[in-house]
């Protein structure tokens, strides 16, 4: 009897794990907008590559910082986008902040478009071109801040600029809210931000820095996916350190400094953080896992029980995916003695850890004391930045963006996901719930891998969707 009835439950375990794949088929995807639009493409290039010709290299050491540069690229402005530097006004905040407002005709909740325009710093050696000469070749425009984010910035203001020309106003205002320091967290975002508090400022979206269309990013799925972040990991930078006697390396004890220090790393790299499936992270598998072949549908419509199947996939392969589904620890960093004879008398490692929304600083202090279990070893956090908040899904805001990938790179798939990076978009969370986080690109892993190393460079066809993405975002707006 006990053996028919396991029999019977085995049988209905598989029926409904059979036909919640079944029925686990694509849903209707975003509307598709098929107006053409049309703008100077050419001009659009050449203003992107004078921005690339200004060495706006911000660093956490201001006097490798060239204030010159930075001046230089705003005295373009009014040369590369004359219409938007006459109809929309400027303001100029502390800290290389620049916010343009483009008045709208209704008063209203407005939208904000940002990116930052200083760039990370260059190991020229290692380039094949040199990257602030704004070199094209072969349909491809080479140089620092080409991605990460003067494409950006250009995007929006070239769209402006062609929109104004064919004599376009938006319903509400738009705002363009642009940052000279992102890549050393500087304040430009937040002197926004408190400026935006200041007047009672409520935007109906931001649209910064974050995914893009790419492919081969999500299991069995061979379309290409335009990610939308709707969500950021926090970032965490410990510093583990421990003293000792010191001493001559002829004679050690059993475990030194660096010994302890290195075995803290190993529990942390073989006991990782509990995986947690958030609403970025359900949503985006949810999307496209209806596109999978059978057997990750099988997963992803199952993840009730099949969840340790996909847990067991990220521990093992790492990466992208294994990103999205806990806090990450990676240790950058190591100093111990000055000599290779001397056990130092002190020693100390950093690790850098992208929090999961569902973690906090806290949390993950508490959770790397209990792992390491080495009183010896202090813990300090050097650097701590909270997730942010998870952004709505099911508002204008998002359709407007969401329509705006899906009609600039026809047949992509559009997902939210979980921005594994930090970006200045983070400082809106208190004025707004609607904030997303899309580079408007399509780029290869080879494009992606140049992001803050050598070569960066980005293709001319890229430069145009780009303004395309942002000139379709605006006319919703």
């Amino acid at each position: 009897m006990i053996g028919w009835i396991i029999l019977a439950l085995v049988i209905l375990f598989l029926v409904i794990v059979m036909f919640r794949t079944a029925w686990f088929r694509p849903k209707n995807q975003i509307p598709v907008n098929d107006e053409e639009v049309t703008f100077d493409k050419e001009a659009a290039v050449s203003a992107l590559q004078q921005l690339i010709r200004c060495k706006t290299v911000s660093s956490y050491d201001p006097s490798q910082e060239d204030d010159r540069e930075f001046q230089k690229l705003i005295d373009l402005l009014p040369t590369l986008y004359p219409h938007v530097l006459q109809s929309c006004s400027l303001l100029k905040l502390p800290n290389r902040a620049l916010l343009f407002r483009w008045q709208g005709k209704e008063p209203g909740e407005p939208a904000v478009l940002m990116a930052h325009y200083d760039v990370v710093p260059v190991n020229e050696e290692g380039w094949e071109k040199p990257p602030f000469d704004g070199i094209i070749e072969d349909g491809v425009l080479w140089g620092r801040g080409a991605l990460d984010t003067k494409v950006s910035f250009n995007g929006i203001l070239s769209g402006a600029e062609a929109l104004l020309q064919q004599g376009f106003t938006p319903k509400n205002d738009i705002y363009f809210a642009f940052s000279g320091g992102e890549e050393v967290n500087g304040q430009g975002a937040v002197n926004i931000v408190n400026y935006f508090k200041e007047q009672g400022i409520t935007p109906s979206m931001v649209v910064d820095e974050g995914g893009a269309v790419v492919e081969n990013v999500f299991p069995g799925v061979s379309q290409p996916c335009g990610l939308i972040g709707i969500a950021e990991k926090g970032m965490l930078n410990v510093e583990y350190r421990i003293k000792s006697g010191g001493g001559h390396a002829s004679a050690p004890k059993p475990h030194t400094p660096v010994g302890r220090l290195s075995m803290a790393c190993a529990k942390m790299e073989t006991h990782p953080f509990k995986a947690h499936l958030t609403k970025p992270v359900a949503e985006m598998f949810d999307t496209l896992g209806r596109y999978s072949g059978f057997a990750y549908r099988l997963i992803f419509a199952n993840l009730w029980c099949f969840g340790w199947v996909l847990d067991l996939l990220c521990k093992k392969t790492g990466g992208e995916l294994n990103a999205l589904m806990r806090t990450t620890v990676a240790f950058t960093q190591m100093n111990g003695s000055k000599a290779p004879n001397v056990i130092p008398p002190e020693a100390t490692m950093v690790s850098n850890i992208r929090l999961n929304p569902m973690d906090s600083v806290d949390s993950a202090l508490a959770y790397i004391k209990k792992t390491v279990r080495d009183q010896d070893i202090t813990l300090t956090a050097t650097t701590a930045m909270e997730p942010s908040p998870i952004s709505r899904t099911d508002c204008a805001g998002w359709q407007r963006v969401a329509s705006a990938v899906a009609s600039t790179w026809k047949g992509c798939l559009v997902a939210p996901y979980l921005m594994v990076q930090c970006s200045d978009s983070r400082h809106y969370a208190p004025i707004s719930d609607r904030v997303y986080r899309f580079s408007a690109m399509d780029m290869t892993p080879e494009e992606r891998g140049t992001l803050h190393g050598n070569n960066e460079r980005i293709r001319l066809e890229t430069v145009a969707r780009a303004v395309e993405f942002f000139i379709r975002v605006m006319k919703e707006c």
